[in-house]
């Protein structure tokens, strides 16, 4: 099996890299290992939907890929979720893909620039509604998600964009990694680590560092399931 993972930054992933047996150095992004049977090309995308987008669509037009997987970390909306726990993301917007109107927010979809089921949207979201067949990955809670270029850390921001998509988490890439995938119809995860809470800004409560042990634990029985 020919396997993509794809993280934003090194240090999200570098316990999983280094339990990889490298194979080849294609470059600033992408490189080539083995894990068991499988061939996992690692494409490290920089921070943010558009350089996500661009690195993803890049290659994967050039290699055709039996699964993908998107591991990173996100903050979490819902308090029912721990810090540190790995969610599955399986339903992801882009939160701020659309217009003001004094006051209020106007969705693409209700601007009718975009249909509510147009590919790959399915009511207005880019879902994931048949994952690949994974024992760690069936075992991860499934959740909804949104995609922003600006972390959330202000009450009023926070609360209008619960009431208006209900996420439980947020992150800078997930649904630029999924659109990519299902443009190229490749088989595809969004797996991500709860580092802290959606609230005003504050380092000191977050937990990146047992957030990151416990996806690169996770990343690591996913691949050897797959």
């Amino acid at each position: 099996m020919r396997i993509l993972i794809v993280s934003a930054t090194e240090l999200e992933i570098a316990s999983l890299v280094a339990g990889l047996d490298q194979s080849s150095q294609g470059g600033r992004a992408l490189n080539s290992y083995r894990h068991r049977k499988n061939e996992v090309d690692v494409l490290t995308t920089g921070v943010g939907m558009v350089a996500t987008a661009a690195w993803c669509s890049r290659v994967l037009a050039e290699t055709r890929y039996d699964l993908a997987l998107n591991f990173g970390v996100c903050g979490s909306f819902d308090r029912t979720l721990q810090l540190a726990q790995v969610v599955h993301v399986v339903s992801d917007c882009i939160a701020e893909l659309g217009a003001e109107d004094d006051e209020n927010f106007v969705t693409i979809q209700e601007l009718n620039l975009l249909g509510e089921n147009q590919f790959p949207f399915q009511a207005g979201q880019l879902q994931n509604p048949c994952p690949p067949a994974n024992a760690t990955l069936g075992d991860l809670t499934a959740v909804r998600g949104i995609t922003v270029n600006t972390v959330h850390g202000k009450q009023s921001s926070i609360d209008a964009v619960t009431e208006r998509f209900q996420p439980q988490v947020e992150s800078m890439e997930g649904a630029a990694f999924m659109y990519a995938c299902m443009i190229a119809r490749v088989p595809f995860a969004q797996v991500r680590s709860i580092s802290n809470f959606v609230e005003k800004r504050n380092r000191s409560a977050w937990n990146m560092s047992e957030a990151i042990r416990n996806l690169s634990e996770t990343a690591l029985n996913i691949l050897d399931d797959a």
